[in-house]
């Protein structure tokens, strides 16, 4: 059996390919694991948005609760002991005489 020696172009073209297969399995990896990265960031962001959505939904209903009318005409009358105003303290004012002038 007689072997055949390689030239130089016979091995620098297997050495491309080697080269070419090697960088094309090491991108192929590298964009794989890119992809799994990125799945993964995208669903913890959405499990943060989905937490914020229900803590604005929280602070809402909370604002509500604090601003309900009864809520505040009771602090109103019985910690800033506001009184509802005497008749003669009430001023009228005619808004169709006020629009005529302007």
């Amino acid at each position: 059996m007689v072997r055949k020696k390689l030239d130089k172009k016979e091995i620098a073209t297997a050495a491309g390919c080697i080269v070419l297969a090697v960088g094309g399995l090491t991108f192929y990896v590298w964009h794989q694991a890119a992809l799994i990265q990125i799945g993964l960031q995208t669903g913890r962001l959405e499990e943060k948005i989905a937490g914020l959505k229900e803590d604005i939904q929280k602070l809402e209903m909370t604002r509500a609760a604090l601003l309900a009318p009864a809520r505040v005409d009771r602090i109103a009358r019985e910690q800033l002991m506001l009184v509802e105003p005497q008749p003669e303290q009430l001023i009228y004012e005619d808004i169709q005489t006020t629009k005529d002038h302007e």
